[in-house]
């Protein structure tokens, strides 16, 4: 145990050449501590108690608000034979086995066909209950996003990104950065365990690795001290977040031009955001301004791996937004449809386009 512990702690994996742990808590005036972060855990567990309040006292209100029921789809009448043929398949069968049940159950072919497709219905996640878990997000990406671009339009890397690498790793960890972070860390944790209990999407595994990918690179960045260069990468892409849910929100409630705005608002932003700011603000700056300044060292190439791997998936959802426009200005309209959050670095990275 003490080997691992001491591989996973090793100074030369996590500290340029020459620094130690002893020098950060000296060297640092916020007493700089690795343990600090984990007060994101208990953190999360209050952000679910939270988000239970807000869906129940300001989302639910909303939706009703706004003529969206809490009804769900007409539920399938209790049948064991058809629900064993439904649990293999999951589908309509095909016409010779429809004959075989129709037999069976003395039912007309119609009837169990309207039976398979009302149970299929079933297990789909009702609108009020979208509406409310999109509002939630929306609401705290659009608090941290506040929160996070407050303190850093005052920061000088905000302006100057060379200024992330400046005087590294003896940066001191502000209150403002603290907080940005334990706040975000809780996010995703609590994203984690809610995603058992929310509405199981098709990416439910992608959207797992994209939790898991973004607890670990804020962690990671907060123990080799890149929180200033962090600090940019979350703020980059929360603002997106927060329209990709607002589309969602309009979506839902059926406001289709505000839907369409808000959807084209975002594609815009995503493509500025993620195949030019990032790369030629950010990723450049990491790679090769830090290597100037600061030199490589282990867990420098393990932090600049992550990034470029997160363009790549830039790339990738950049193409599925360009498609989706020009299926869209093809038939002359936005399609409706059900968009849903990857990423795996967020905060990091988005799926969208999954129809219900």
């Amino acid at each position: 145990m003490a080997v691992v512990l001491a591989w996973l702690w090793s100074e030369r994996f996590w500290l340029p050449v020459n620094v130690t742990w002893a020098d950060l808590e000296q060297q640092t005036p916020e007493a700089y501590r690795v343990g600090h972060l984990l007060a994101a855990f208990p953190l999360a567990a209050g952000l679910l108690v939270l988000r239970h309040f807000f869906e129940r006292f300001l989302a639910k209100p909303s939706a009703v608000h706004v003529d969206i029921q809490d009804s769900g789809p007409r539920r399938a009448q209790p049948n064991a034979i058809l629900e064993k043929v439904f649990t293999s398949i999951t589908k309509c069968p095909d016409a010779r086995r429809l004959e075989g049940l129709s037999k069976q159950l003395d039912w007309d072919v119609r009837k169990i066909q309207r039976w398979f497709r009302h149970r299929r219905n079933q297990d789909k996640p009702n609108t009020f209950t979208k509406f409310c878990e999109s509002m939630w997000r929306f609401t705290f990406y659009l608090c941290i996003f506040i929160y996070g671009l407050r303190f850093l339009w005052s920061s000088p890397w905000f302006w100057d990104v060379r200024q992330c690498w400046y005087n590294y790793p003896y940066q001191p960890i502000t209150p403002d950065i603290y907080y940005y972070y334990v706040f975000q860390l809780a996010h995703y944790s609590s994203l984690m365990y809610s995603q058992f209990t929310d509405i199981k999407r098709k990416d439910f595994f992608l959207m797992f690795v994209h939790h898991v990918a973004a607890v670990t690179l804020i962690i990671c960045s907060y123990i080799n001290k890149m929180v200033r260069i962090g600090t940019l990468v979350i703020c980059l892409h929360d603002s997106v977040d927060i329209l990709l849910e607002l589309a969602k929100l309009f979506n839902y409630a059926k406001y289709q031009r505000l839907c369409d705005a808000t959807f084209v608002l975002f594609g815009v932003v995503f493509l500025i955001t993620r195949l030019g700011i990032f790369p030629i603000w950010i990723l450049s700056s990491t790679m090769f301004e830090s290597w100037e300044i600061i030199g490589p060292y282990p867990s420098w190439w393990l932090f600049n791996s992550l990034l470029l791997i997160l363009q790549v998936l830039h790339i990738i959802w950049s193409y599925f937004i360009i498609r989706i426009a020009y299926k869209a200005m093809a038939r002359g309209k936005v399609p409706s449809q059900e968009w849903t959050l990857p990423c795996i670095l967020h905060s990091l990275s988005f799926l969208f386009s999954v129809p219900d």
